[in-house]
């Protein structure tokens, strides 16, 4: 058993696919026209960390529920944690790509840490050594 896929519901598919893929450096695994359960056109958008397992599922805002959850997906907490294998690379590339930073980078228990916000606002902690 495994997580697959975690839905982020974003304004829209093309600058977040350029902020996982470009800025991120995500692998684009599939960009498909899809439809809504109601029989309007969507795509099904799946980006993912090279080698990862688990994806986002990129979900372009519907309506006006969606739209206000944009940014917000679990309240303005961290909710998602990107490890990656070269911490002081992977800030600096982040930080001349743009990416906002929420503090500076800080060592805990468990490693290196500092908080980032994605295109849409939600904040992840980039985690490394």
């Amino acid at each position: 058993m495994r997580i697959d896929l975690v839905a982020l519901v974003v304004e829209e598919y093309d600058p977040a696919i350029a902020f996982f893929t470009g800025v991120l450096g995500f692998e684009l695994v599939e960009d498909s026209p899809s439809l809504t359960n109601d029989g309007r056109a969507k795509r099904w958008v799946v980006v993912r960390p090279p080698g990862a397992q688990t994806g986002l599922l990129l979900a372009q805002a519907d309506g006006e529920r969606q739209s206000a959850a944009v940014g917000q997906q679990v309240a303005g907490r961290v909710g998602f944690f990107l490890r990656v294998d070269d911490f002081d690379a992977s800030y600096q590339r982040m930080r001349e790509a743009g990416v906002v930073f929420v503090g500076e980078p800080r060592r805990e228990a468990y490693g290196r840490v500092v908080v980032f916000e994605d295109i849409a606002g939600n904040r992840w902690d980039l985690l490394g050594e």
